[in-house]
């Protein structure tokens, strides 16, 4: 289980960077074909659009997987260890089914929906599916890696950290 997770936080990491890498080309680009060349490019504003969306769903995941995602420890922390354990249990399959249904269930239905739909983006002229698949790809993220949380804390291992994220 150990090698699998560290194969996808390696898969994530880079994927991210890649995505990060792209919009820093894409809003550079259009900055100096805008104020350099004069004749802004028509597809860079909303490209930039959907690598921020990717960008903020695979984000999630990934914060999700090292921790630094939004969570309120004000009450767990004055909970005594063993019972900080079996909430952290609670609140990770609460997490896990959050992120199925609403995440992968909703997010697949929208992207079929619009698929079947045959909505396009008008800039890029693509699906807006292939764009909207950000959301349930990000949803089995958030399962995988609260599976992987449980998994390991119901045997009571330490789930290792991201590698080069300590």
């Amino acid at each position: 289980m150990t090698k699998l997770v560290h194969w996808v936080d390696t898969l994530l990491k880079w994927f991210l960077a890649s995505l990060m890498a792209g919009i820093v080309v894409v809003v550079c680009w259009q900055v100096v074909s805008r104020y350099v060349l004069g004749a802004p490019s028509s597809i860079t504003e909303e490209l930039s659009r959907c690598l921020l969306i990717w960008i903020g769903m695979i984000g999630a995941a990934f914060a999700y997987r090292t921790g630094v995602h939004l969570g309120l420890d004000i009450v767990t922390r004055r909970l005594k260890v063993e019972r900080q354990r079996h909430v952290q249990l609670v609140l990770t399959a609460a997490v896990v089914l959050f992120a199925f249904n609403v995440m992968v269930i909703g997010g697949g239905n929208l992207v079929w929906l619009t698929y079947e739909l045959n909505q396009m983006s008008a800039a890029l002229g693509i699906r807006m599916a292939y764009i909207y698949i950000a959301i349930p790809l990000s949803g089995m993220l958030i399962v995988f890696y609260g599976l992987s949380q449980l998994y390991f804390g119901i045997r009571q291992q330490p789930m290792q950290p991201v590698e080069g994220m300590h």
